[in-house]
């Protein structure tokens, strides 16, 4: 029987940041000059005032500290509130063409494996920068590769839920080899104008190979037994924009054509189902969460992980049992996990398990455990 092994992982992190006081100091401006502008409705009553943003607020909500964007001059001009992401002509490469490449790069040296070596690539994220050609057979042009690929989006979860069609593509046989990218440039539907959002985002591109085990060397990367998968549909987490909106003209500008969500209702409803999907999957492999070395979780809200983390566990996680990475990069959609899981694996040893967990819109929730080869 073919298994299915993490051979590599590979990061894009784009090098302009934004600090959360940075942010404030926008976002402060924009409601000054919205308030002043609209004077007279508010003082009328025909509209509530704006109220600013504290760094304070979002630390304290997030655990976010600072975030990495593809630009940043355009999200902190308070006249804009939108990054500057210039149009390219047909023939030039896509900008998340370009994230994938340099991650997949790292992820197939990290395997010492090339282009020749793989099969086929997913490109898994919560929006694509557009519908088609599909971004993913762009990649798999600009990296050479024969083969086949798609895109998917599971919003949050669209890494694990690509993890688990790359291991059935290659225990299945009909790949060698599979890379699973996640190209999310979030700050492009994220609404800095929204006092509950305005932080929640950054930018970043994650790459994961995936391998027959006969493949690769004894005692190289982690084995995969076994991947969950779970949805219940929500509209608590939402963003509409997409091709038919033109078609009706009062849509245009909503706040729904960008992310908005019900924070407190996710926190409330998201947090036990992915406990209980946790320890459901442990259970179905006969492993106990005292199993567990590891905890590779979506990277979104600290309060939210570290409270999934006790139910796991019944107790608090260490920050080396469930590290956090959401501080420097803020939520990367479902890039977050793939993020921590590159940055703190390679102190693992042989034998030491871990799951990776992702959970975001839809709802959706993707659970993979792996073993240290």
């Amino acid at each position: 029987m073919i298994k299915a092994v993490i051979s590599g992982t590979g990061l894009y992190t784009p090098p302009a940041t934004i600090t959360n006081d940075e942010l404030v100091v926008a976002f402060n401006a924009f409601v000054e000059l919205h308030n002043s502008r609209h004077s007279d409705e508010i003082a009328r009553g025909e509209m509530q005032a704006l109220q600013p943003s504290a760094s304070e607020f979002i630390e304290k909500a997030s655990g976010i500290k600072q975030r990495h964007v593809i630009d940043r001059e355009g999200i902190l001009d308070p006249e804009r509130m939108c990054p500057h992401i210039p149009d390219r002509s047909n023939d030039e490469p896509s900008v998340q063409c370009e994230m994938a490449v340099v991650a997949c790069n790292e992820a197939l040296e990290q395997a010492g494996k090339t282009a020749a070596d793989v099969d086929a690539v997913i490109v898994a994220c919560s929006n694509m920068q557009r519908p088609y050609p599909a971004i993913s057979v762009e990649v798999q042009q600009a990296l050479n590769i024969e083969g086949f690929a798609y895109d998917m989006n599971v919003a949050c979860s669209s890494a694990t839920f690509g993890l688990q069609a790359a291991v059935n593509a290659v225990e299945t046989g009909s790949a060698r080899a599979v890379l699973v990218v996640s190209p999310e440039i979030c700050s492009g539907h994220l609404n800095f104008r929204d006092r509950d959002s305005h932080f929640i985002f950054g930018d970043a591109c994650t790459a994961i190979l995936v391998e027959r085990e006969d493949a690769v060397a004894d005692g190289k990367g982690f084995d995969i037994l076994g991947t969950s998968l779970k949805t219940k549909f929500s509209n608590n987490i939402r963003n509409n924009f997409g091709f038919l909106n033109r078609g009706d003209d009062s849509g245009i500008g909503k706040p729904d054509k960008l992310f908005i969500q019900q924070g407190r209702k996710v926190f409330k409803e998201v947090s036990p189902m992915v406990a209980e999907t946790i320890q459901a999957h442990l259970s179905s492999l006969s492993l106990a969460p005292d199993d567990l070395k590891r905890m590779w979780l979506h990277q979104a809200n600290l309060n939210m992980n570290q409270l999934i983390a006790r139910r796991v566990l019944g107790r608090d996680a260490t920050e080396e049992e469930a590290p956090v990475i959401l501080d420097e990069y803020a939520n990367t959609s479902s890039a977050g996990s793939v993020i921590a899981f590159h940055k703190h694996k390679d102190d693992l040893v042989s034998g030491d398990l871990g799951i990776l967990c992702s959970f975001g819109a839809g709802y959706s929730i993707g659970s993979v455990i792996i073993r240290r080869r």
